[in-house]
């Protein structure tokens, strides 16, 4: 009997699917027959109709579950990728700290080239290793020494002139004594007149040209060159420009201030001179504008406000260098050299040299 019944269920089942699939057979055919106004179009249309309020009600529901969806999923690919954007975000600002480092240091070598081939000078070039840390003893060390040709009293200059002598060598380093060290100084002369003076550091900072002539002219922007005589510093290299005069011609007291055409402070790289042109000091260095202008003119001022406001003067320095002593010891031994020096030089080239110090100016 139970066999039965199921088998009379499964009968009733398949008879009643027949009848559905028959009815929904003819509904559709009905359905495709017939016009838009037809029966069935309508009963659909009631039912849109009665539907279409649901349909708005439940719109924002559905936007609201769909952007509840897309922020997981953001959220999901924001914990995936922070690590990611942190990590990039670091290695570009290391690449663009990197590049800056390398155009300032590529800006900094040319200009030694430049001074190097504008001089001829035979050299070697030395990183800066070291700095003192007080105010008396203005010096530095370089990565450069005996084993590298580095001797004691040898000039050495920076990207835009001189800046100091080699006061004690070790095998691959040195110490570079500062023009700026009140201990310093250095037989130089200016360009356009040929006047002959020492230029001295201070404990100010300041670089000072001393035992000029009274009766020479000195102008503001005039162009100093080391002068080598006595043989402390190679003849004829830039050392910086007059940046203020404190009295006139004719007038024994008065204060000429020098300003380097760079910051030693900011001093990364140096070349030790083992030898220049002979005619050095009659040839005009050329930096580029932004070089030439931002740190030249800069010292200037710096020179001009220092000068106005410091109490040290040039008598202020303690002791006299020993450049300085060098050149005014050694004056009689080179006094006939120097004077060969200028009749070698003539007429011709006395005026080619005032032509070149106007250049620099």
């Amino acid at each position: 009997m139970a066999l039965n019944f199921q088998n009379n269920e499964a009968s009733s089942g398949r008879v009643s699917f027949i009848i559905a699939l028959a009815v929904s057979l003819v509904c559709l055919g009905v359905y495709a027959a017939e016009g838009a106004n037809g029966p069935i179009h309508r009963i659909q249309a009631i039912f849109e109709g009665m539907a279409a309020p649901l349909q708005q009600a439940s719109a924002p529901l559905g936007a609201a579950v769909e952007e509840a969806e897309q922020g997981g999923e953001d959220q999901k690919a924001d914990e995936g990728t922070l690590a990611a954007l942190r990590e990039q975000n670091e290695q570009l600002t290391q690449q663009l700290t990197t590049a800056e480092e390398q155009r300032l240091e590529n800006e900094r070598l040319r200009n030694l080239l430049n001074l190097r081939d504008t001089y001829e000078i035979q050299g070697v070039a030395a990183r800066v290793i070291g700095r003192s840390t007080d105010a008396w003893n203005q010096d530095i060390t370089l990565d450069a020494g005996s084993n590298q040709g580095v001797e004691s009293g040898l000039t050495v200059m920076g990207p835009t002139g001189v800046i100091g002598q080699v006061i004690s060598t070790a095998a691959n380093s040195c110490r570079v004594r500062l023009l700026t060290d009140p201990q310093s100084g250095a037989a130089a002369m200016v360009q356009s007149s040929r006047a002959e003076g020492i230029v001295r550091g201070s404990l100010d900072g300041l670089l000072y040209l001393e035992n000029i002539s009274a009766d020479v002219n000195i102008q503001v922007g005039d162009v100093v060159l080391t002068s080598g005589l006595g043989g402390s510093y190679t003849r004829g290299l830039l050392i910086g420009t007059v940046a203020r005069v404190e009295g006139s011609a004719g007038n024994d007291s008065r204060r000429i201030v020098v300003a380097p055409n760079g910051s030693v402070e900011l001093l990364q790289e140096a070349l030790v001179v083992f030898s220049a042109a002979s005619d050095a000091a009659d040839r005009a260095v050329t930096f580029s504008s932004g070089d030439s202008a931002g740190t030249g003119e800069g010292d200037s001022a710096a020179a001009d406000g220092a000068a106005e406001g410091g109490d040290a003067g040039p008598d202020g320095a303690p002791g006299a260098s020993d450049a300085g002593s060098a050149a005014a010891g050694s004056g009689e031994d080179s006094s006939g050299e120097g004077a060969a020096g200028g009749a070698s030089e003539g007429d011709g080239s006395g005026d080619a040299g005032d032509g070149d110090g106007e250049g620099g100016r």
